[in-house]
């Protein structure tokens, strides 16, 4: 009789660590299914990132061609004769904030596009 009961107590001990291995094993599962998913989330923020610096690079670099493009219009003559149009009022030039060199067009600067002088404008009254 006490073979029996130890028998029986072996079994039920089998069986709950069977239970437990299965548990176990669903829970390595659902660790791994949640590894990776973070790991694409982590990839998706990281593509996310750069596509804002690239955003913020651009920005910049338009925001300098747009200041270089009204300092030239601005030395344009509106028709024979008349005045020269009023320089707009341009935002003083800050410096690009540091991040890593976009693709895609670069910031004009005053050496590369210089402004007419006031008897160039006048080459430009055919058109």
């Amino acid at each position: 009789k006490t073979m029996d009961e130890l028998v029986g107590s072996v079994r039920k001990v089998a069986e709950i660590m069977t239970e437990i291995a299965a548990a176990s094993h669903e829970q390595s599962s659902g660790v791994e299914q949640i590894n990776r998913a973070i790991t694409q989330m982590d990839t998706v923020v990281q593509m996310n990132a750069s596509l804002v610096e690239e955003a913020t690079a651009a920005a910049t670099s338009m925001a300098h061609q747009a200041t270089g493009l009204a300092r030239a219009v601005a030395q344009f003559r509106i028709e024979d004769g008349a005045a020269a149009a009023q320089p707009m009022a341009v935002e003083a030039e800050q410096p690009a904030p540091t991040l890593p060199r976009a693709r895609g067009p670069q910031p004009v600067t005053q050496r590369q596009a210089p402004a007419l002088a006031a008897g160039d404008a006048d080459d430009w009254k055919e058109f």
